[in-house]
């Protein structure tokens, strides 16, 4: 072993300890490598770099497009809409063709996207049929990671192996190479969780179910306590207010007083407007306000300020619900939000809503929210435009947004492009089965179409694509070709030989399984299959068979993250509305992860003989 080598694995090492601890974000982690690996010498700068260049990152990017143009065009809730009114109240319909709609989706959407469109659909089915969310999150996850076993560009480790292929100047996989193994999974799943699902949530009490249950704008203003700290107050004509911004006239640091909304005139009848922070006070605009914290006497501050009390009836937010929404929101466990106060997180200025109340623990607080210290379970309500809302729930780095409430169905979705957003799908999937034209090419005029039909914004289409992901991959990319020029994957092919070569590929195919699953364990998937591919190409040409059993068995290998809640993002979006504890994965994930190990080694090579 020479000292480059060493250097390599002592930086990967590292690079593995910062995932696992999380204390540095893993996209800039990837970023430290490029830079250590340049600085070193150890690779030049177009060889660590050229993660930057290659044409998956360019498809994993146009995927996320992709799946942001179905949400924004309603496809995908309507597809959660559509299984609520099939699986009526039978429990095991629900879960069948809940974790078949899933691995559809997921084979052309992101998982964790598909995961955080469903998790307020199955909220709202288990409340309907009295049971415990609990019963269905575990499913809803599973089915997510198995869709990247449905096809090519259903998860970006499908496309690393790929790529690792064609590299090997072999022809890559088909865009449903990956399929017939994962309609196996799927189907082993469903079984396993029909029965699975008798060890999950059966404990759940009656409050536990009201917390869940899809309330409508009452119960939400009930539960957070919010009767009577609202006032509506129209600005008089002359009114210092009127010209200025919101985050200018800094109401809350002066009186304790918080804009929630802003009622405005727009074609001969009041509409509300969200009231952001860059928001312009205008002649007849009336304010809400939520007065709870406020350090002066609500007169005096209409005095001052030139405004005048209107009614506020107890059906208002009712009346308004096509113009301002609510939504419950909940912090997931690698928020940056936790441990940072509404102020301090610049809360309104970067999501465009308020936060007017908060649950801990099960109790509505009380006080000056504003500089209350979020933590790790808080729910918060949020009030603003609809539109905004809804982003929230693809805006899956800090929190998920778990129910909307009732009125969200009087709001008519804009769901006028959606024949067009599924032909741009269709005719993706089309161009990708033919082959003749690249994959990344084909996502990118499904893209460029998508914008023609206005499906997705310029905005929107940016705002979706999720760049920690494709940094990562960027970054750990120049540890496949270290390792190669430094010796690794030789070592690593020599001591898989030594143990599981003189055995016949099988035993190999077994091996490198169990090796991508416990790298798994401590990396994210993405960053094991950028390892892994290499070596498993290596060992194949070491033995003299064909490199697409062992490519293919890293690719199953690499999406079988169930064993722990941390092995993947979805995992860790339903643990919390789940109810779960770590231990509940690895009781009913491990023995999974056997299963499709079992699975995969017998059928990999039927598909792809040796």
């Amino acid at each position: 072993m020479n000292n480059e080598l060493i250097w390599v694995l002592a930086l990967l090492l590292i690079a593995i300890f910062l995932f696992t601890t999380n204390k540095v974000r893993m996209d800039v982690v990837a970023l430290l490598v490029i830079i250590a690996f340049v600085l070193s010498g150890t690779l030049s700068l177009p060889e660590a770099t050229a993660g930057f260049s290659d044409p998956n990152v360019l498809l994993i990017a146009a995927m996320f497009v992709i799946g942001e143009g179905l949400v924004r065009t309603g496809i995908a809730y309507q597809v959660g809409e559509w299984l609520m009114r099939v699986a009526g109240k039978s429990e095991t319909r629900m879960l069948i063709l809940l974790m078949v709609t899933v691995a559809a989706l997921g084979a052309i959407m992101s998982s964790t996207g598909v995961v955080a469109i469903f998790i307020p659909v199955v909220l709202s089915v288990s409340q309907r049929m009295k049971t415990s969310p609990g019963r269905m999150m575990m499913p809803l996850s599973f089915a997510a990671l198995i869709s990247g076993m449905m096809s090519l560009v259903a998860t970006p480790p499908n496309m690393v192996v790929n790529s690792e292929l064609v590299r090997d100047g072999v022809e890559g996989f088909g865009f449903f190479a990956v399929t017939p193994v994962g309609v196996v999974v799927l189907a082993m799943g469903v079984g396993y969780m029909l029965i699975a699902r008798y060890w999950l949530g059966g404990g759940e009490t009656h409050h536990e179910r009201e917390q869940w249950k899809r309330r409508t704008f009452r119960d939400l203003i009930r539960d957070y306590r919010l009767t009577g700290r609202a006032r509506r107050l129209a600005l008089r004509p002359g009114s210092p207010l009127i010209g200025q911004r919101l985050d200018d006239l800094r109401l809350r640091d002066r009186y304790g007083a918080n804009v929630v909304g802003i009622e405005r005139w727009r074609k001969f009848r009041r509409v509300m407007v969200s009231a952001g922070g860059n928001t312009e006070l205008r002649e007849r605009d009336v304010l809400l306000i939520d007065m709870t914290a406020a350090e002066v006497d609500p007169r005096q501050f209409c005095s001052e300020q030139q405004l005048e009390p209107m009614v506020l009836r107890g059906e208002y937010f009712s009346e308004q619900a096509r113009d301002v929404g609510m939504a419950e929101v909940s912090l997931i466990p690698d928020s940056e939000l936790v441990g940072k106060s509404l102020r301090q997180a610049g809360f309104r200025s970067r999501y465009g809503v308020n936060v007017v109340g908060i649950r801990r623990n099960g109790e509505a607080m009380q006080g000056k929210l504003i500089d209350e210290e979020l933590k790790l379970g808080d729910i918060l309500l949020v009030i603003g435009d609809w539109k905004l809302i809804r982003q929230l729930q693809i805006k899956k780095n800090n929190f998920i947004a778990l129910n909307l409430p009732a009125e969200v169905d009087d709001v008519a979705p804009a769901v006028s492009q959606a024949p067009h957003a599924l032909f741009c799908l269709a005719l993706m999937v089309a161009m990708m089965l033919t082959e003749e034209i690249p994959n990344p090419i084909a996502a990118l005029v499904a893209c460029v179409l998508m914008g023609k039909f206005r499906c997705i914004d310029m905005e929107s289409a940016y705002r979706a694509i999720h760049w920690p992901s494709l940094i990562l991959i960027v970054g750990m990319m120049p540890f496949a070709l270290a390792l190669q020029k430094t010796g690794g994957v030789d070592l690593v092919v020599r001591l898989l030989m030594d143990i599981s070569g003189g055995a016949g590929a099988r035993v190999m195919l077994l091996s490198l399984f169990i090796l991508c699953a416990a790298i798994g364990l401590f990396i994210s998937n993405t960053a094991t299959a950028v390892l892994m591919a290499p070596i498993a190409v290596a060992a194949a040409n070491e033995m003299g068979v064909s490199p697409y059993p062992f490519a293919m068995i890293i690719a199953i290998a690499a999406s079988s993250a169930f064993m722990t809640p941390v092995s993947s993002p979805v995992n860790t979006l339903v643990l919390g509305p789940g109810g779960y504890k770590f231990g509940d994965f690895v009781r009913i994930g491990v023995p999974f992860t056997l299963l499709v190990m079992v699975v995969s080694v017998l059928l990999v090579p039927v598909l792809y003989p040796f």
